[in-house]
C-alpha cells in the first residue's frame, strides 16, 4: 500500500512568508527613507498625520474633563478599532511612491477596504487584548499596598508582577502587529498567515526588532511630551518606516526596494 503524502503545513494551514535576515540598524535607514516620503507626500502625510493627533489628543481631554480613567478604556478600544485602519491609508501612500505614482487621498482611503475582513479581524484581535490586559492591570493593582505614602519593599510584588505581565504583553502585540496589517493590505492574505508571518519575521530579526521598539517608544513618548502635538509628524513617520522595514524583510518572489 503506498504511503500517503505527507501534509505541508505552509500550504495545507495558514502559512508562513519567508523573512530575510536585516542588520540590528537598519531600523535607522526606515526612518532616513521615512521622512522621504514626507517629503514627497507632505500634504497626504499632514492630513493623516492631524487624524492621528486628533485621538490621542481626544482620550487626554476626556481623562481630564472626566476627571476618571474609566473613559480610558472606551476611547483606546476605538483607537484600536480605527488606528490600523488610518495606518493603512500611509502604507499605500509609500506604496505607491514605491511604484513611481503620485499617491492621492483617494486611492489612499480606498485601500483601507482592500482587505476588510482581514484588518477588521485584526482590530478586534488588538481590541481583545487591550481589554485583557485592563483586566489584568485590575487584578494587579489589588497588590497595590493599602496604605498611606508605601516604601518600595512594600510596593516591589505590584511593581514586580504588573512590569513582567505588561512587558509580555507588550511584547506579544508588537510581534503580532509589526507587519500583518502591511502584509493584508498588499497580498490580501488570511490574518492567521499574516500574523504568523509577523511573527515569524520578529523572532528572525531580533536585534533590529528590539531597536525598532525602542525607536517607536521614544518617538510615542516624544509624542506625548509634545501635548500630542508632535504625532502630526510622528505618526505618518513610523507608518511610512514601518512599510520600508516590511519591504525589507518579508521576502517577495522579485527583488524589491525603495531609495
Amino acid at each position: 500500500m503506498p504511503a500517503s503524502p505527507s501534509l505541508d503545513k505552509n500550504t495545507e494551514f495558514a502559512r508562513c512568508l519567508e523573512s530575510n535576515k536585516i542588520a540590528a540598524l537598519a531600523p535607522f535607514h526606515w526612518l532616513a527613507l521615512a521622512f522621504k516620503d514626507i517629503s514627497r507626500a507632505p500634504i497626504l502625510s499632514l492630513i493623516y498625520g492631524l487624524v492621528f493627533t486628533i485621538i490621542p489628543a481626544s482620550i487626554m481631554y476626556l481623562v481630564y474633563e472626566a476627571g476618571t480613567h474609566l473613559v480610558i478604556l472606551p476611547a483606546a478600544v476605538a483607537f484600536a478599532l480605527i488606528g490600523p485602519a488610518f495606518a493603512s491609508g500611509l502604507y499605500d501612500v509609500a506604496w505607491e511612491l514605491e511604484k513611481g505614482h503620485k499617491p492621492t487621498l483617494g486611492h489612499s482611503l480606498h485601500s483601507m477596504f482592500r482587505n476588510p475582513a482581514g484588518e477588521w479581524g485584526f482590530a478586534v484581535l488588538l481590541m481583545v487584548i487591550m481589554i485583557v490586559w485592563m483586566r489584568l492591570a485590575a487584578l494587579i493593582h489589588a497588590l497595590y499596598p493599602n496604605v498611606p505614602n508605601p516604601t518600595f519593599e512594600q510596593l516591589s510584588a505590584f511593581l514586580t508582577l504588573g512590569s513582567i505581565v505588561g512587558g509580555l504583553l507588550m511584547a506579544a502585540v508588537f510581534a503580532i502587529s509589526a507587519f500583518t496589517p502591511q502584509i493584508m493590505m498588499e497580498r490580501r492574505v488570511d490574518i492567521m498567515t499574516a500574523v504568523i508571518s509577523s511573527i515569524h519575521a520578529v523572532k528572525m530579526n531580533a536585534p533590529a526588532m528590539f531597536v525598532w521598539g525602542a525607536l517607536i517608544v521614544t518617538l510615542v513618548l516624544l509624542g506625548f511630551a509634545t501635548g500630542t502635538a508632535g504625532f502630526i509628524v510622528i505618526m505618518p513617520l513610523l507608518s511610512y518606516a514601518s512599510w520600508h522595514g516590511y519591504i525589507a524583510i518579508i521576502k517577495t518572489k522579485k527583488a524589491r526596494g525603495y531609495e
